[in-house]
């Protein structure tokens, strides 16, 4: 019994001695409950919205107000077309767009029916749904108070049904028609599988290297440091580009979806994410001693804060601010934001020009400082 008790002692010192793994396994966990703890919800709320209000009424604005003391909507733009609402929605700008007709106050006092129309992206099936649950509430409580007013009026409560006013909301969802939440879901995991494969194969790959012994052998080998790091991370790359195979190959024949977009340009979005995962691995691969540090470091250190933070799960737009804020430093949210758009909406790089430009700088930049940070090492 001793003996057993001055084993476990040894491991407790031993692991108390490693300072770095200390700290990733008391204090990880800790930030990842802080981050999960904001980031985490599937509440609906804060949806942009998109307004063409073709009446211009007090009625009109009447109704718009309800949306926004609802708490659920955002009125982020007022447009005068139905091509500002689609470039709005392709941009992914907006989740929603209201239209009202013209003579809307004029229909509604007279006791005749006015058709509205709400139009949702359905690419995230889960929040167009709540949201157009939000939005037919709201229209039927505005209705009822216009029959309330018009019955009261018209000084009768037997009113003929025919002159009691209706206002019909006609909703159409774009992009995912039938709300089908894996439709939204499966183009994420593009960007997950990259990011576990690079992050985890470059990082594991080079301290393994250094825990047999061979990469001392490296470093004396006429090979410059750059054409180390060009060995190193090309082979991950490859397999990165197969991992997007893979799943796109799944999701046409087996779940149906097709790209609406363009193949090679989500290619060249793969590559432009790998710059940043491939150097985040490079990165953890300097500050980890053993292939046990590389691991938790890329577990808990990176990816998941980048899963959480990215809304791959969780609406951005519901997250605390300051949380929202931290997110623009996920390269994983450019990645995704382009992958369901060139899957699910079409489009193309003129409506992900922003995105594209975030990925670059970020992969160059991560890149570029773990590869000196790699360089000193190799001193």
């Amino acid at each position: 019994m001793n003996l057993i008790l001055n084993f476990i002692k040894k491991e407790f010192l031993q692991f108390k001695r490693d300072k770095r793994m200390f700290g990733v396994i008391l204090l990880a966990p800790v930030l990842q409950l802080i981050f999960l703890g904001y980031a985490a919800t599937l509440d609906v709320k804060n949806v942009k919205t998109a307004v063409w209000d073709q009446d211009k009424s007090s009625t009109s604005r009447e109704f718009l107000e309800k949306y926004e003391k609802s708490g659920y909507f955002t009125m982020q733009y007022y447009v005068s077309s139905y091509s500002e609402i689609t470039e709005l929605l392709e941009n992914g700008e907006v989740v929603m767009a209201i239209v009202i007709p013209p003579d809307f106050e004029k229909d509604v006092r007279s006791g005749r029916t006015s058709k509205l129309q709400t139009i949702f992206d359905g690419s995230d099936g889960n929040k167009a749904l709540i949201a157009a649950g939000y939005s037919q509430g709201i229209t039927i409580s505005f209705a009822s108070n216009i029959v309330s007013e018009f019955i009261e009026r018209s000084g009768s409560k037997n009113m003929p049904v025919m002159k009691i006013p209706v206002i019909e909301a006609e909703t159409r969802a774009w992009y995912n028609p039938d709300l089908v939440t894996r439709n939204y879901m499966l183009p994420g995991i593009v960007g997950l599988l990259i990011m576990v494969v690079t992050i985890n194969l470059t990082s594991l790959a080079i301290v393994k290297e250094r825990e047999i012994g061979t990469f001392e052998q490296l470093i004396v080998t006429p090979l410059k440091s750059y054409q180390i790091i060009i060995g190193k991370l090309v082979p991950f790359s490859i397999l990165g580009f197969v991992s997007v195979t893979i799943v796109m190959t799944v999701m046409r024949f087996w779940f149906g979806i097709e790209v609406k977009g363009s193949v090679p340009l989500l290619y060249f979005a793969a590559l432009l994410f790998m710059l940043s995962t491939l150097g985040l691995g490079l990165f953890v691969s300097t500050i980890s001693k053993t292939q046990q540090q590389a691991t938790m470091t890329s577990f808990f250190g990176v990816m998941m804060p980048m899963i959480y933070l990215s809304g791959f799960s969780f609406p951005i737009e519901n997250m605390p601010q300051w949380v929202q804020y931290i997110t623009y430093l996920i390269p994983l949210r450019y990645f995704i934001t382009i992958v369901r758009a060139i899957i699910l909406k079409g489009v193309g790089i003129e409506h992900l020009y922003d995105q594209f430009l975030a990925l670059f700088i970020f992969g160059v930049v991560i890149l570029a400082l773990s590869s000196l940070r790699f360089n000193k090492k190799l001193e």
